[in-house]
C-alpha cells in the first residue's frame, strides 16, 4: 500500500511517473528517441571552446547536453531563467536531456541561466568554414531526413515572415542615425543604454486583410507596422521540411533572398512564391538554373486582374499555402519572439527554431509513415 507521506516515497516512484508520461504521449521522449543528437558533437566541439580543467573549478557540462538545452529552450521560446527552472522542475525536461543511456537525475546539477547564456553566446560567435555555426548545425541535421528517405521532392516553396522583437523607443534623430548605420551620439556616453538598444532590428509594414465594421463590406488590405527580424525559408512540397533559411532585419525585401533559398537538390524544378518574389532578377535566376517559376503574378496597376491570371494564382496558392504551416507552428505553440539583441543573436534564435521545427516535423513524418505502412 502506497504511503501518503512524500518523505517516504519509494525509490521506483519516479520511474513509475515516467512510465505514466510515456503512456500519455511525451513528445520530447519521441524526439529524444528519433533524433541522434550525437550528429552535432564534432561541429559543436569545433565551435565552442571548453575548459581543460587545468585551472580547477566545476567540470563543464557536456556539449551535446548543452545543445539539447538550447533545443528545449527553442521549443517554447523560453528565457534562460525559465529554462533553468523548468529543467529542475519537470520530469519530461529531465528525461529529454538523456546522455547515452542515463538521464538527468533529481540530484544532478542543472545548468543555471548564466551557463545557458554563455554557451549560446559562444555558439553565436562561432564560425565553421566561414559560415555561422548555427547554419552549419542546421545543415548537419537537414541531411539526416534525406538519409532516412525524406528527400527534397515535389518542388520548393519560398516565403518569409516577420519575427517580432521588443519595440525600441527612439527619437526621429536616433532612427535616422540607425538607418545610416551610425551610433547615436547620445548613446555613446551611456554604455549600459547602448547595450540594451537593438541597432539591427528594423520597422516594416505588414499587409493583412480586415473586414470593415459595415455589414456586407468587402475585406480590404490594411497596413500594420511591425518591428523585428525576418525568417526567410524554403521548404520542399512533399514533406514540408525546411531545406534552406536565412535571417535578416524586417525591412529587407523578401524577393531579394530567393537565390539564397532555392536548391537544385530538389527532385522537381518548380518554385512557388507570392508576388513579392516576382522580380525580373529572380525570373532570370530561376530560368538560368533550370527552375520553373510558379510565382504569383501581380495585378496590373490601375487595372483589374485578368480572370485567367487570378485563376492561375488561386491554383498556385493551394500549393504555396503549405509554407504557412511552418510560421503558424513557430508563432503558435513555439511562441517565437526574438528577444536577443542584434542580428547575430537573432540568427541563432531563428536558426534554433527552424532546426527544432525540422526535428518535430521529422518525428511526425516517421510516425505517419509507420501508421500508414
Amino acid at each position: 500500500m502506497r504511503c501518503c507521506d512524500a518523505r517516504s516515497a519509494r525509490f521506483f516512484d519516479v520511474d513509475e511517473r515516467q512510465k505514466d508520461l510515456s503512456a500519455k504521449g511525451d513528445a520530447r521522449e519521441r524526439l529524444s528517441r528519433i533524433v541522434d543528437f550525437e550528429l552535432f558533437r564534432d561541429d559543436l566541439a569545433r565551435s565552442v571552446s571548453r575548459s581543460d580543467g587545468s585551472k580547477g573549478g566545476r567540470p563543464p557540462f557536456d556539449l551535446v547536453f548543452m545543445f539539447k538545452v538550447l533545443i528545449l529552450q527553442a521549443s517554447h521560446s523560453l528565457s534562460d531563467e525559465r529554462t533553468e527552472f523548468l529543467i529542475t522542475d519537470r520530469l519530461s525536461f529531465m528525461r529529454f536531456l538523456f546522455m547515452r543511456f542515463f538521464g538527468l537525475g533529481l540530484s544532478d546539477p542543472v545548468p543555471d541561466a548564466n551557463t545557458i547564456l554563455t554557451f549560446r553566446e559562444a555558439l553565436t560567435r562561432a564560425e565553421i568554414a566561414g559560415k555561422p555555426a548555427i547554419a552549419v548545425l542546421f545543415s548537419v541535421y537537414e541531411a539526416a531526413p534525406r538519409h532516412a528517405g525524406f528527400l527534397a521532392m515535389g518542388g520548393q516553396i519560398v516565403d518569409a515572415t516577420v519575427m517580432a522583437a521588443p519595440k525600441q523607443r527612439n527619437t526621429e534623430a536616433e532612427k535616422a542615425d540607425l538607418k545610416a548605420s551610425r551610433v547615436p551620439d547620445a548613446w555613446k556616453a551611456k554604455p549600459a543604454k547602448l547595450a540594451q538598444k537593438d541597432r539591427d532590428a528594423r520597422w516594416t509594414i505588414k499587409w493583412s486583410k480586415a473586414t470593415p465594421a459595415e455589414d456586407g463590406a468587402k475585406r480590404v488590405d490594411i497596413a500594420v507596422p511591425a518591428f523585428g527580424y525576418k525568417n526567410h525559408v524554403g521548404i520542399d512540397c512533399r514533406h514540408g521540411l525546411i531545406r534552406a533559411w536565412t535571417a535578416t532585419d524586417a525591412a529587407r525585401h523578401d524577393g531579394a533572398q530567393l537565390p539564397n533559398l532555392v536548391s537544385k537538390a530538389n527532385t522537381a524544378g518548380d518554385v512557388w512564391a507570392d508576388t513579392a518574389y516576382r522580380l525580373k532578377a529572380n525570373e532570370a535566376h530561376l530560368a538560368g538554373n533550370g527552375f520553373r517559376s510558379r510565382i504569383h503574378r501581380k495585378k496590373p496597376p490601375g487595372k483589374p486582374m485578368a480572370r485567367n491570371v487570378a485563376r492561375a494564382n488561386g491554383e498556385k496558392s493551394k500549393v504555396r499555402a503549405a509554407v504557412e504551416h511552418v510560421f503558424a507552428r513557430q508563432k503558435g505553440p513555439m511562441r517565437l519572439v526574438v528577444r536577443p539583441i542584434g542580428l547575430a543573436r537573432a540568427r541563432t534564435k531563428i536558426g534554433l527554431a527552424n532546426l527544432f521545427y525540422n526535428m518535430t516535423r521529422a518525428v511526425w513524418l516517421i510516425g505517419y509513415h509507420a501508421r500508414t505502412a
